[in-house]
């Protein structure tokens, strides 16, 4: 645990703790877009016992962000007040149990979910193939790609609440839309039994190369992006939209419409958070001018402005 403390919360009580806590941490390090201030607190569990003990202690002042793979979150220059947890090195279980689900924790990578439903003889999972985070993020969110959803296979899940207690909830205590999840709250996602169908392991092999394929020649994948921007409007895609906006190549600073695929916003090296919120809205804005449609985010935008 770091020694160095924090000027924000002085008095905050940490007896014990193991893992890492690390304070004003810049979350730049932390996100896919690699932009965003400091957060005060930034912890690193090992396990989920330590993240429990962690949670048990923490102040309800204190606020709570996630952060696995940092796809599909901007964080603002001016940082995050609070407490951020990464899950991605310490909730990293995976296997497959005897009623044969595959049980995942929320720090493993979607794409490893893909590839080990695909080897297994599963199918149904290629999808999470598309998905650049980690399943906590997608549970979250209900990610999706290539026409599958992740609420699609889940058959349980596992969340922890702020008094680090775990519960066990069927998916019948969530409503599920499209890119969207609501549930008990103040409880957060650490695990969850996926259930895939028998099939043929060769063919899924298969489509996941050519899954594969089709996104790195139709996506800016090495870029520093993340992922998609807006969700889809019901009947249309937003990248349509925004392309026929003439929005291709659109720049704030340093950041940019990809030229590849026009939902992704690109930082080019050099790009602030703000520069990539205000081409966001820059993007909103000129596509409900142009089509009359309002593109709602998919990316979370959290922290404060400098």
């Amino acid at each position: 645990m770091s020694s160095e403390s924090s000027a924000v919360y002085p008095d905050l009580p940490m007896r014990g703790i193991t893992g890492e806590l690390r304070f004003n941490e810049p979350m730049a390090r932390h996100t896919s877009w690699k932009v965003g201030g400091v957060a005060d607190y930034y912890y690193i569990p090992k396990s989920r016992e330590e993240l429990s003990h962690f949670l048990c202690q923490l102040p309800e002042k204190v606020s709570l962000y996630w952060v696995g793979l940092g796809t599909n979150l901007l964080v603002r220059d001016g940082g995050l007040r609070g407490a951020v947890i990464c899950t991605h090195k310490g909730l990293s279980g995976f296997n497959w149990l005897e009623n044969g689900n595959l049980y995942v924790e929320a720090g493993v990578p979607c794409a490893r979910v893909a590839r080990s439903s695909n080897s297994s003889g599963y199918t149904g999972g290629d999808f999470f193939s598309g998905i650049p985070g980690t399943l906590g993020g997608a549970l979250a969110m209900n990610a999706g790609a290539y026409g599958g959803e992740t609420w699609d296979v889940v058959r349980l899940v596992e969340t922890i609440d702020r008094h680090g207690d775990i519960h066990r909830r069927d998916p019948s205590d969530y409503k599920v839309g499209y890119r969207s999840i609501n549930g008990p709250v103040e409880e957060w996602f650490v695990a969850a039994e996926l259930g895939f169908e028998r099939g043929d392991s060769k063919a899924a092999r298969e489509r996941a190369r050519e899954t594969a394929k089709a996104r790195s020649k139709s996506q800016p994948i090495q870029a520093a992006t993340a992922g998609s921007v807006f969700r889809n409007p019901e009947g249309d895609y937003a990248a349509r939209l925004i392309e026929s906006a003439g929005l291709k190549g659109a720049q704030v600073g340093d950041a940019v419409v990809s030229k590849l695929h026009a939902n992704f916003i690109v930082n080019q090296g050099k790009a602030k958070a703000g520069d990539i919120e205000q081409l966001i809205k820059l993007v909103s804005e000129s596509v409900e001018k142009h089509h009359g449609v309002v593109l709602i985010p998919e990316v979370k935008i959290v922290g404060e402005d400098l």
